[in-house]
């Protein structure tokens, strides 16, 4: 008989993304290691052009009772399902990257001269703000959702990792430790931080979505 292969979400995924898993005879074992709030915020100060890294930055800013106001103006995203949120609800993107670190190069190389509002989270990374602040491009930040750590201890024995941020991994080592698991990873930056707790079994999906790291779990389990 074949060992059942034992895979733990670090959050709750959709019915038709777990039906993948299920589908390849994958257990599945799903805990929210994060969770996400929107925050009460003013929309003063905003400049010409806006700046978004997550589909949580724009939930909370569609929300806003102003929010139709911020519709003409360009708006440069992060991820693909962040620029689909936005186009979808009438907003104008004009430059969309998988990863922070390569809009803040398309900004600073091709739109320096421009000024920006960037909608944050509690936890953003650095990566984005400190180059435009090398490159002294005028911008202001409005925090419009906190991610607060959820962690849980996972008493299962379990053979793969799935990871779609890196405060899931921060929340995820918490309370937990990593040995021989295979860890699947959203992107660069989130295999980054478990590269830091010294993870040495690390695989990054093709493009950044989470049906991209379904895909390379039931790929690599295949055999």
């Amino acid at each position: 008989m074949t060992k059942q292969i034992n895979i733990l979400s670090t959050k709750k995924l959709l019915p038709n993304q777990k039906q993948e898993l299920l589908d390849a005879n994958i257990h599945l074992i799903e805990e929210d290691f994060i969770e996400t709030n929107i925050k009460n915020f003013e929309l003063s100060k905003v400049n010409d052009n806006l700046i978004f890294t997550s589909q949580n930055a724009v939930q909370s800013v569609l929300q806003h009772p102003k929010c139709n106001e911020l519709k003409s103006k360009n708006v440069f995203s992060v991820g693909m399902k962040t620029k689909d949120l936005l186009t979808e609800n009438g907003f104008n993107v004009i430059a969309y990257t998988g990863y922070a670190a390569d809009l803040a190069e398309i900004i600073s190389l091709i739109y320096g001269k421009e000024s920006y509002t960037f909608f944050s989270g509690n936890l953003r990374r650095d990566v984005l703000p400190n180059t435009l602040k090398e490159n002294e491009i005028t911008f202001n930040e409005i925090e419009v959702y906190e991610t607060n750590i959820t962690s849980k201890k996972i008493k299962e024995k379990i053979d793969g990792i799935l990871f779609f941020s890196p405060s899931g991994v921060e929340s995820y080592f918490k309370l937990n430790t990593i040995k021989e698991e295979m860890c699947f990873c959203i992107g660069e930056t989130t295999a980054e931080a478990l590269e830091n707790k010294k993870v040495k079994n690390i695989i990054i999906a093709d493009k950044p979505s989470v049906e991209n790291v379904i895909d390379e779990v039931t790929e690599y389990y295949k055999n």
